[in-house]
């Protein structure tokens, strides 16, 4: 089969030669796989693994501000800070423009919102090229409540929800405005090239989910249900994002519409991959579950082939899985055991 055929089939929920694999991993992981396979090229990399998805994104053509100090902004006006640690460099939040907002006003007030007109879009057509002949292909657009916090502060967004203040929702609308218009221009000349589109949002932690229902419901699910509206419209297929333990919500996260659920993180509480596929796997398919956490950098290769095997043994039944790691693969994970990882799938 063709990868995108192998894609197409298992989200129709058949079985097909074998699952389909994706992959996501830090720089520092991928520059190592680069150098174990021998090659200089992540679509090169992708064969080696033999993955099937390719995701593309429009080359940003605005300014990016970087201060002396190394920080720099977001499109949205975030501060950025590079942070480093024994295995890798990641970048989190240095400030929050919206943190000192005290009204709707001073949120209306604000010009620093992205630009969807940023970027390269006269050439994302040529950019991907034949890749949709072969591959399935996805397209990231972005979290709206996390974009949303790391404009506010995550603490004073929680506030504002407590408060049931108005300030989220003007923030929200903005975002989502933002990510419809991006998309659209992603469809205007690519369209046809695109077979995904995926969004995020984190609303959980590895205990629980970081707000109640009824927040959720209030401040985040009516954005995310006006994106998908309109990515649904154009006949694509979505995939969600979401740590931690999300279970209680997945059947609401269903109904935005989703098709995919990643990524499955199995070691939060009530993230029961058998009860998951159980209740949910006659609508609703599912990406990732590969344990980054405790599998794949303290396991061995063996621990690596039999979760691999357990995981689509439940997962895969009838098809609507996608094999892949519970989220990015950390460089303090053996090449050894990524390789294990998608060796059992190929056998």
């Amino acid at each position: 089969m063709l990868e995108r055929e192998r894609v197409i089939s298992t989200l129709a929920r058949e079985e097909t030669d074998r699952v389909p694999v994706d992959f996501w991993a830090v720089p520092e992981m991928q520059q190592k796989l680069f150098n174990h396979f021998n090659v200089s090229k992540l679509n090169d990399l992708l064969d080696c693994l033999s993955v099937d998805i390719r995701e593309v994104q429009p080359r940003f053509t605005g300014k990016t501000k970087r201060n002396k100090d190394g920080t720099f902004y977001s499109n949205f006006g975030v501060l950025y800070k590079s942070v480093s640690n024994k295995y890798s460099t990641y970048y989190e939040h240095a400030a929050h423009p919206l943190a000192k907002a005290s009204s709707p006003d001073d949120i209306q007030s604000y010009t620093n919102w992205a630009d969807a007109s940023e970027f390269d879009w006269e050439n994302f057509a040529d950019q991907i090229g034949d890749l949709h002949k072969r591959y399935y292909v996805k397209i990231q657009l972005g979290g709206l409540f996390e974009t949303a916090w790391a404009m506010r502060g995550l603490e004073q967004f929680f506030i504002d929800i407590a408060e049931e203040s108005e300030i989220p929702h003007i923030i929200m609308k903005n975002i989502t405005d933002y990510f419809i218009d991006y998309f659209k221009r992603a469809m205007e000349v690519a369209g046809d090239k695109i077979d995904l589109v995926y969004t995020y949002d984190d609303i959980a932690s590895q205990q629980g989910l970081l707000m109640s229902p009824a927040m959720w419901e209030e401040y985040i699910a009516p954005y995310h249900r006006q994106l998908n509206k309109v990515i649904s419209g154009y006949g694509k297929k979505i995939m969600y994002h979401s740590c931690g333990a999300v279970f209680p919500l997945i059947g609401r996260i269903m109904e935005l519409p989703v098709d995919i659920l990643n990524p499955l993180q199995t070691r939060a509480a009530g993230m029961d991959i058998k009860r998951i596929k159980t209740d949910f796997g006659d609508k609703l398919c599912f990406h990732g579950a590969i344990d980054i956490q405790e599998l794949l950098p303290f396991g061995t290769q063996n621990d690596v082939r039999e979760a691999v095997r357990k995981t689509i043994a439940c997962l895969g039944v009838n098809g609507g899985y996608i094999l892949s790691s519970s989220h990015y693969i950390q460089a303090d994970t053996s090449v050894e055991n990524v390789t294990a990882m998608y060796d059992v799938n190929l056998r």
